[in-house]
């Protein structure tokens, strides 16, 4: 498998320009933060951290903060989890409002995520006292009982939302846990991936090829390597190399299209580049 020790040692300017990267994305806000973050309860905050990650999947950042943001304005604060619950075509029809259709690999298990978020929230009504109760390893078993937080035994979703609930502001809420010693695997996104694949440690060694536990192995240590004090802020600035944004790939609407990015020299993708110049 690839080695991130090796890499460092063999492409130090590519190495030092993934750091450098990291540091310039510290700061862009994470879409289901950004949303959450406009409750003005931890408690409600908590909650819609939870329902937002549980939802993202199979859309990019902008449309996934778009959807949220939708979602927070027809069901603010509270409203996430009292009772009477909103009906399910209420719910639906605010997805096929922001994406013009229906077509979403998650369309049709968006209100039982939805519910089950708000039955969440009502079985631990004070979501402050729960997280500070609790290690990580126990967060991530009791958010099993939300649909879509996953059954399996690496639960992608419930580590996300782990890590978005208790990092510091920016990257996070900032809630406190009982034990944040062991903490679950480095989330994993779409992003990151491309940038092991394109320009990381498994950019010749066939990423698309390791098993999940592999995958998952590799971005834990690259994260380490790229921000060895915070690795949750490599994991979460990586998630937007090459990411669909508004307009564009992300990285270019915060970098000058490409201009002022690290890794202009070394990416494809970048604007401005003659004959290198790919169309996104």
């Amino acid at each position: 498998m690839a080695s991130v020790t090796r890499f460092a040692q063999d492409e130090p300017a590519l190495f030092k320009a993934a750091q450098d990267f990291v540091a310039l994305f510290a700061d862009c806000p994470d879409p289901v933060i950004a949303v959450a973050r406009q409750a003005k309860t931890p408690n409600a905050q908590i909650a819609w951290t939870l329902l937002g990650t549980a939802l993202f999947q199979d859309r990019d950042c902008s449309q996934m903060k778009d959807l949220l943001a939708a979602f927070y304005r027809a069901f603010p604060e509270e409203k996430l989890w009292t009772l009477p619950v909103p009906a399910a075509a209420a719910i639906n029809g605010i997805v096929e409002e922001v994406f013009n259709s229906d077509n979403w690999s998650m369309f049709e298990h968006v209100a039982g995520i939805f519910w089950s978020v708000g039955l969440f929230a009502r079985r631990h009504p004070d979501l402050v006292s729960w997280t500070a109760e609790r290690s990580p390893e126990e967060m991530w078993r009791d958010m099993g009982e939300i649909y879509f937080m996953g059954k399996s035994k690496s639960r992608p979703k419930a580590s996300a939302a782990i890590y978005r609930i208790l990092a510091p502001a920016p990257l996070g809420l900032g809630i406190r846990c009982r034990d944040s010693r062991r903490m679950p695997p480095l989330p994993l996104t779409m992003g990151a991936r491309r940038y092991l694949a394109i320009l990381g440690p498994a950019k010749d060694n066939g990423f698309a090829d390791l098993s999940a536990e592999e995958k998952q192995k590799l971005a834990n240590a690259c994260f380490k390597a790229l921000s060895p004090k915070r690795p949750y802020a490599a994991a979460h600035s990586m998630q937007f190399f090459l990411e669909d944004g508004a307009d564009g790939f992300i990285c270019r609407e915060w970098t000058e299209r490409c201009a002022k990015c690290p890794f202009y020299e070394y990416c494809n993708y970048a604007e401005n580049q003659g004959g290198r110049k790919y169309e996104n």
